[in-house]
């Protein structure tokens, strides 16, 4: 990407026409990244009740304008925790994609900018968090870059969908 294609970069909330691209690219993100091959159903109507229920989360997308791409070559999705140490939410991105054709150009950066900048601006949200596998050091490079580092925490879980992968 060019500095003039970057400075085309349009970061905004998806809308409901976006539903198709954003289930083709958390299903390729996550075969990409776990090796899933996920239900397409399901995630569709996983995807759809977002929308339908603004306080499961958001979506944003990274767009170019037509005349220069296909349009949505970036998503990630924005989910919430309560911390009642903080008295706030962390943010939590969570499906985010880059299309391959477009990625170490900055277009996550600019995602991640914009949900940063949308997070200082409230009271009510106290941090940023996502997860990365942990053999995957090339994006924790690029989460570094971005100013997320590793907390002392692991995550431990009981996955009723998918069954746990001991690491």
């Amino acid at each position: 990407m060019t500095t003039s294609a970057l400075d085309r970069l349009i970061v905004r909330p998806a809308r409901m026409e976006d539903v198709d691209m954003l289930v083709t690219f958390s299903a390729a993100m996550a075969l990409e990244t776990e090796s899933r091959r996920l239900d397409m159903d399901r995630l569709r109507r996983g995807t759809q009740r977002v929308f339908d229920s603004p306080t499961r989360g958001f979506y944003v997308v990274a767009e170019l304008p037509q005349e220069s791409s296909p349009g949505v070559i970036g998503q990630l999705l924005v989910t919430y925790e309560w911390s009642d140490w903080r008295d706030a939410t962390f943010w939590w991105i969570q499906s985010l994609y880059v299309h391959p054709d477009w990625r170490r150009r900055g277009v996550y950066r600019r995602m991640h900018e914009y949900i940063r900048q949308q997070a200082r601006s409230r009271s009510d949200v106290c941090g940023l968090r996502l997860y990365v596998e942990a053999g995957n050091t090339g994006a924790q490079a690029a989460y570094r870059q971005t100013g997320l580092f590793p907390s002392s925490y692991r995550i431990i879980e009981e996955d009723f969908v998918f069954p746990n992968k001991m690491v």
